[in-house]
């Protein structure tokens, strides 16, 4: 057990990579922008790649009735997630600590991945919950109203993930290093699992 611990441990201190790194990224290009806009967006709020990209961003969705980007004060994710990610860090560094005590089977490395999984689940849907207010919510008195051809209002939402055309805009979304950090951090507590599981002598 003593390796699948170690892996264990070291696969819960690469989520501290989403304390540093950005967690995900939507970027923004269009000919009068020959440098695109972007967002970095952290698990305790949004940044943008470059200096004035924010402030840039939200001169262009004033236009159309988006609302501005929100401060990590506007969404209690941004309170959430780094307890969130803080507490499941601590988690994994203790059940790794307790395999090589033989305290606990790998069983718990298996319990902590599922976990994990389903916060990262959760968290997915969340933020695409909020692009879908963020990009469909739009202000009635818009200064710029486009229509779909059956006459409804158009959405703005950028895409979840990959790659989506807005009018002149091509907007990409794709993961950033912290969600990378993250993953690989997963598949370490999936391997050390199985890692943990082979160690165990079967019974005579």
């Amino acid at each position: 057990m003593k390796k699948a611990s170690f892996i264990m441990i070291l696969g819960s201190l690469l989520l501290l990579g989403l304390f540093k790194f950005p967690l995900w990224n939507i970027m923004l290009g269009a000919p009068q922008y020959p440098d695109p806009l972007g967002m970095d967006i952290y698990i305790d709020g949004i940044q943008g790649v470059s200096e004035f990209d924010l402030q840039n961003i939200d001169g262009l969705n004033h236009y159309i009735g988006m609302k501005v980007i929100p401060k990590p004060e506007d969404m209690w994710e941004f309170s959430i997630f780094p307890l969130i990610i803080g507490g499941m860090i601590c988690l994994g560094i203790l059940l790794g600590i307790l395999g090589l005590m033989g305290k606990i089977s790998s069983h718990w490395f298996m319990g902590w991945f599922i976990l994990m999984s389903i916060l990262g689940i959760a968290g997915m849907y969340d933020f695409n919950n909020w692009l879908t207010a963020y990009g469909g919510d739009l202000d009635p008195h818009a200064i710029i109203k486009v229509i779909n051809p059956d006459g409804t209002p158009m959405s703005y939402k950028p895409p979840l993930l990959g790659h989506k055309k807005l009018l002149n805009f091509d907007v990409t979304s794709l993961p950033h290093t912290g969600a990378y950090m993250m993953f690989a951090g997963m598949m370490l507590t999936f391997i050390a699992f199985f890692v943990g599981r082979k160690k165990v002598k079967p019974h005579n």
